[in-house]
């Protein structure tokens, strides 16, 4: 039987610090806890929320659901063939998994350090940092299909990628569990350092290795973004609009020092920062919520506020970047 227990507190598994409970919560260290716990006729009826380090969601209330606390451990490396692959479990720490990797002379993830969250989390959002998507060292995940009852191994085609996205989000959402994930570091490494901000970071230090890129994004994210444990916030808000090439040419007409980034299909990402800063947002409190003195694209909870203070901020700032760009932006996170 599950041990499950009633009623748990939540506070400690969502960055944002909210104060809710779920009706039913088991710690899932293995495949088999996992099975039992969606077995047990106790949570038979119930939703079910799988949390990891709970990084990327709102949670808007008590959970009246089965919350699986995912911490699946595991780490493996199969050098055999003319790529690595590493296979981390679910619930191992996504950061840590970057540094061991590099510790372990295998670069390929150091871009995206520092991103908070676990690797079960990390292929359910694509992320992505300063030029790298996960999906650009993806091999496959192994997850539970609760409609076939069984685990199933998913490759690129089948997750479905796109930017901050996946058939986990979609299709997939109540579908998929995800317990481990595999990922493909290719042989011979190229370091990625075409973002401006990690290139200017790292002005002045020839052919950098991993480790050095590791340590220049993790400066940069230190300085833009605060620390959960300090001030409740789940990074980055909301995501990069794209747009039509027309109409990013038609901002930059009116607008000459807008931040956009050209795509392989022709069109732009604009940053969403940018839009938000020039909206008179950044800094700016709202009682137990704001938007975060250094990076506008951050929304915090300073503590003893709701999910619902925090989206009506969010709200009433994507209806602001409309009114006077044209253009909506979306929240980047799990609204559960």
């Amino acid at each position: 039987m599950a041990d499950f227990q009633e009623f748990y507190p939540l506070r400690r598994h969502n960055t944002f610090g909210f104060d809710v409970r779920a009706r039913l919560a088991v710690h899932v260290r293995s495949e088999q806890d996992l099975v039992e716990a969606l077995d047990d006729p106790r949570a038979r009826d119930l939703p079910v929320v799988v949390l990891g380090g709970g990084s990327n969601v709102v949670l808007s209330g008590d959970l009246d659901a089965l919350v699986l606390l995912m911490e699946i451990p595991g780490y493996r490396v199969d050098a055999t063939g003319a790529d690595v692959h590493v296979t981390a479990g679910a619930g191992e720490n996504w950061h840590g998994l970057v540094c061991r990797t590099i510790d372990d002379g295998l670069p390929g993830l150091e871009n995206l350090a520092l991103i908070p969250g676990t690797v079960g989390a990390a292929p359910i959002q694509n992320i992505g940092a300063y030029g790298v998507e996960l999906c650009e060292r993806f091999a496959s995940v192994r997850a539970y299909d609760r409609q076939t009852r069984a685990f199933v191994e998913l490759d690129a085609a089948q997750c479905a990628f796109g930017y901050r996205d996946s058939v986990f989000k979609h299709a997939g959402r109540d579908r998929y569990i995800i317990t481990a994930v595999t990922l493909r570091l290719p042989r011979p490494w190229q370091p990625a350092l075409g973002y401006a901000e990690l290139a200017r970071e790292l002005e002045g230090v020839a052919s950098p290795e991993a480790g050095r890129i590791r340590d220049a994004v993790v400066a940069i994210r230190s300085r833009k973004l605060p620390d959960p444990a300090v001030i409740g916030n789940a990074g980055s808000f909301f995501k990069n609009p794209i747009v039509e090439a027309a109409q990013r040419d038609a901002l930059a007409a009116g607008h000459p020092t807008l931040v956009s980034y050209r795509q392989p299909d022709g069109r732009y990402k604009l940053a969403a920062g940018w839009l938000i800063d020039q909206c008179g947002f950044k800094g700016v409190n709202d009682g137990p919520v704001g938007v975060y003195g250094k990076q506008a694209l951050v929304l915090v909870h300073h503590g003893g506020g709701s999910a619902r203070d925090l989206l009506a901020l969010a709200g009433r700032i994507a209806d602001t970047v409309e009114e006077r760009f044209g253009v909506r932006i979306e929240a980047e996170p799990v609204i559960v």
